[in-house]
């Protein structure tokens, strides 16, 4: 009976079926909404700042708290992915040029327009930065590109599993989901080289690094999986219901953020003593008939969750 309950304790958390979760009002939450006249989808944040890639639009749009309208935009043919702001710049992703554009994030201006290649021709994927580089998977093959910022060239190759289109830096490693395989890299960043390899849920998408874990968004079947960054190993899998294409994760202001095309839950929380869904976030009006999709950072005291069905930006204080 002990060896049985030792081996059960090694097991990951099995996910299970939660009911009763409590549902907040968007709307009653909310600490101010953007309307925009595209469809604001993948998105950074730095702050009270966040710069909004547009569904197809060949745009990119600086907002912030303090406004009403965009400060700037900027006009990136085929803009796409989520960017990642670093090194005092915006790092955007140019599926129809297979490009990342480096703009100064203050004024808005290009500075370099580097060619890398993209993985994922739709823009599926997500950059990191982190240990003075910038981070994009560019080759379906399995290839992850290593961006000197001062140089703005490419300055390193990694091979990584076929089919691996996010990345997530963080506990000083940069994280790649391999959506074909089912697994998560860990990629040392004094060597370029794998260092683990994980497996987690069906088709693992996006992924976040913080808040004690790594945690990816597995779309096949619509679960989050925590790995605990010193071990490798997953630890807690659990049931959001966000199975399918779109959605977004994101660690930070002590929950994990999970964004979703499940109408009855566009937005929740989890709880990370507990690896539960602690709270679905729902314009109640609506009643989940309205689909939902869009992309989730948090940045400081700030939560910024785009909604590109209703053309709207929330944005959580807390």
């Amino acid at each position: 009976m002990k060896y049985f309950l030792f081996l059960l304790f090694l097991l990951p958390i099995t996910a299970f079926s939660q009911t009763n979760i409590p549902v907040t009002d968007i709307n009653k939450a909310v600490y101010k909404v953007f309307t925009l006249d595209k469809e604001p989808d993948f998105l950074a944040a730095d702050g009270n700042i966040a710069w909004v890639i547009d569904n197809n639009n060949n745009r990119i749009q600086k907002i912030s708290t303090g406004s009403d309208e965009p400060l700037i935009i900027d006009t990136i043919q085929g803009a796409c992915a989520a960017p990642v702001i670093a090194f005092n710049a915006v790092w955007v992703v140019s599926c129809k040029e297979k490009s990342v554009y480096k703009i100064d994030k203050n004024t808005g201006k290009i500075i370099a327009k580097i060619s890398t290649g993209v993985a994922d021709e739709y823009g599926e994927m997500s950059l990191a930065a982190g240990d003075g580089s910038v981070w994009l998977l560019t080759d379906s093959s399995g290839v992850l590109s290593r961006i000197n910022p001062t140089t703005n060239t490419v300055q390193a190759k990694i091979n990584v599993a076929p089919h691996s289109y996010c990345a997530s830096f963080g506990y000083g490693s940069v994280w790649v989901t391999n959506t074909g395989t089912n697994t998560v890299q860990k990629i040392n960043t004094k060597t370029n080289a794998v260092v683990a390899t994980i497996a987690v849920g069906k088709k693992p998408r996006f992924l976040s690094a913080g808040e004690a874990g790594v945690w990816t968004l597995n779309q096949g079947d619509g679960t989050v999986s925590r790995i605990d960054p010193a071990t490798n190993k997953v630890v807690a899998t659990i049931a959001v219901k966000a199975p399918g294409g779109g959605g977004d994760i994101a660690a930070g202001a002590g929950k994990v953020w999970v964004a979703s095309t499940n109408v009855k839950r566009p937005l929740q929380t989890i709880n990370l003593a507990t690896n539960t869904v602690t709270n679905i976030y729902l314009q109640v009006a609506d009643n989940g008939k309205i689909r939902v999709d869009g992309a989730v950072r948090v940045s400081g005291k700030y939560v910024w969750n785009s909604n590109l069905r209703s053309k709207k930006v929330w944005v959580f204080k807390y």
